[in-house]
């Protein structure tokens, strides 16, 4: 369906109704203020849950003029990238895991990859032969990995998409172009990269202030830059990103960071080369599959650990009857099946292109009945140490463990999409820290990701830095089946804790019978195997809390784990959009027919 007027309605529902505020007009219209969200809505056909409303009206938009999901997902996601710049854009990647309305699951891989250039000590100081620091790396040219959102988009829209990319990406011109109000988490984001944003000529001047502060809630960002690099793509096609100017551009960024001479950061160059860039391949990847109390789950494969580690959990929890159990029981062995996992996946997971990752292993369920085993009345202490998955995996005789430092960001953004016709589209994708590298691409309006700090930094270990090696990710886009119908899709930002969110968010729905809305606003818990247990206030002020300290767990607040956008498929037809109802102000959950 190659329709402009399809964007033409999007474009005119996005700006025709936005009310201006007190700011001087942007040219080619006013600016745009984000509708009221709401974080569930209960309909027929489509459905989209996104944390922007902005986003999910692009979204439905695109739905109720003949998109399908994959369509929707894509604008929806340009959209996020003009209103969520801190946690996802066209200076990232993601993994995108789609239902096709006649049936199968497939996944589409645009990680980012680390440049030719690149060698397993290269976050080593080779002056003290130690780790440069984490922040040191971050904040860098170094930490950039080769973008990889606009070949996935590419990608998607190639197998499964109706409507041209340039089409879909106007609305978040439009957005980009005309500026939209400041809210609270937009401001928060840039309160927490100050220093970083400072250190920067071009972040500076796309996101401060004109003396270098945060702007205020309630006054207006534009990026007429973005707009513009956003249109070149939606003239030319991809390869506007991936050779020519803004390649050029990305790659200067990289190389020679635009730092001012008074940051007292030292921020170290990358190794990124232009070929980097022309030689990006998105691809597509078989999907995690596992069968839990009757259900089958696909999730995202390696270099993504959320597939084999969600999976993995499940599979340990399998021989358990947690329905029947008591709260503090239920917690207890779900904190433990994911301290277990958690052991598994740092040891062994990392892109399969590059060392041999006993998947089957990991999923198999006579390996998680060998696992299970390990979970006793009381909380393991200490980090755990890994289980032998090469025994139950045709990979090969297997090899030593490693163990890792986890550091992954809990940036990141998730979009779930459906349409009438039976398509599921659940989309993951960012630019990994709070901010990304700090780095915004001069003259182009967009960060930067910081995607090679998820390699472990001291090799050798399956996850150790590799030229055009992927990183291993923990984003875990999921779609879960009752035979061959959907039942729910969902996924959530969060780093590591992704995983820990999206697998008690399954336990919630599938096991203890929660609705969707109470199965996302449940206070969480996340277990990483590093030592402590991360909670919510709400969960620390519970009694299980209590009694779960007593068999001896140690808990760490955490203000939020996650951000879940869910949507849920009933027996009758109907369909339910679900996103968190306070975290991080709330999402926004829309249906194409309100019932």
């Amino acid at each position: 369906m190659r329709r402009s007027a399809l964007v033409a309605a999007v474009v005119l529902l996005l700006t025709g109704t936005a009310s201006a505020v007190s700011s001087a007009p942007a040219p080619g219209g006013r600016p745009i203020s984000p509708p009221q969200g709401r974080p569930t809505a209960t309909g027929t056909g489509g459905a989209v849950a996104s944390v922007d409303g902005l986003a999910s009206r692009t979204a439905m938009r695109v739905l109720r003029d003949g998109g399908n999901a994959v369509d929707a997902a894509v604008a929806a996601a340009a959209v996020l990238g003009v209103t969520e710049p801190f946690s996802c854009g066209i200076g990232g990647g993601g993994f995108m895991v789609v239902h096709r309305a006649g049936g199968g699951v497939s996944t589409i891989d645009h990680r980012e990859t680390a440049p030719q250039a690149f060698f397993p000590r290269v976050f080593i100081n080779p002056n003290t032969g130690n780790p440069i620091p984490f922040e040191a790396a971050v904040t860098s040219g170094l930490s950039v990995g080769v973008p990889g959102t606009v070949r996935g988009w590419e990608e998607a829209l190639r197998r499964y998409g109706t409507a041209p990319l340039g089409d879909l990406l106007r609305p978040a011109i439009r957005i980009a172009q005309r500026g939209f109000t400041i809210d609270e988490p937009f401001a928060a984001g840039i309160e927490d990269n100050l220093e970083r944003f400072r250190a920067f000529r071009s972040t500076r001047e796309l996101f401060l202030t004109a003396n270098g502060d945060v702007p205020s809630v309630g006054s207006v960002h534009r990026n007429p830059d973005q707009a513009d690099t956003l249109r070149r793509i939606a003239r030319s096609g991809p390869d506007a990103f991936y050779r020519g100017p803004i390649a050029g551009a990305i790659v200067d960024a990289v190389r020679n960071p635009p730092k001012v001479r008074s940051t007292n950061l030292r921020i170290r160059p990358g190794l990124m080369r232009r070929s980097d860039l022309l030689d990006y391949d998105a691809t597509s990847r078989r999907p995690t599959a596992i069968s839990y109390r009757g259900f089958d789950i696909y999730g995202m494969a390696p270099p993504s650990s959320g597939g084999s580690t969600v999976g993995e959990a499940l599979n340990i929890l399998e021989g358990l009857r947690l329905g029947e159990s008591s709260r503090e029981e239920t917690l207890h062995r779900l904190i433990e099946s994911e301290r277990l996992a958690f052991a598994d996946r740092n040891a062994y997971v990392g892109d399969p292109e590059y060392v041999d990752v006993p998947l089957d292993g990991l999923l198999d369920q006579d390996f998680a009945d060998v696992r299970r085993r390990e979970i006793g009345f009381r909380a393991a202490q200490g980090i755990v140490p890994p289980g032998n998955p090469f025994a139950f995996d045709e990979a090969g005789p297997g090899r030593a463990p490693r163990m890792s430092v986890e550091h992954e960001g809990r940036s990141t953004t998730h979009l779930t999409v459906s349409d009438r016709d039976g398509m599921v589209v659940s989309y993951t994708f960012t630019i990994e820290q709070i901010g990304g590298s700090g780095i915004v691409v001069p003259g182009h309006g967009f960060l930067l990701n910081n995607e090679l700090t998820d390699f472990e930094f001291e090799p050798p270990h399956p996850n150790a830095p590799a030229p055009g090696k992927r990183p291993r990710s923990s984003m875990s886009p999921t779609i879960v089946f009752r035979g061959d119908r959907p039942v729910l899709a969902l996924g959530s930002p969060g780093g590591a804790t992704i995983i820990t969110t999206v697998l008690q968010v399954l336990v919630n729905y599938l096991d203890l019978g929660m609705t969707l809305p109470d199965a996302i606003a449940a206070p969480r818990v996340s277990e990483l195997n590093d030592g402590v247990t991360l909670a919510e206030p709400a969960f620390l002020a519970s009694p299980v809390a209590r009694e779960l300290k007593e068999r001896g767990h140690d808990f760490e607040a955490i203000d939020e784990l996650g951000i879940v956008a869910a949507v849920r498929f009933f027996d009758d037809g109907r369909v339910q959009a679900a996103t968190e109802p306070v975290r991080r102000g709330g999402g926004s959950a829309l249906v194409e027919e309100r019932g």
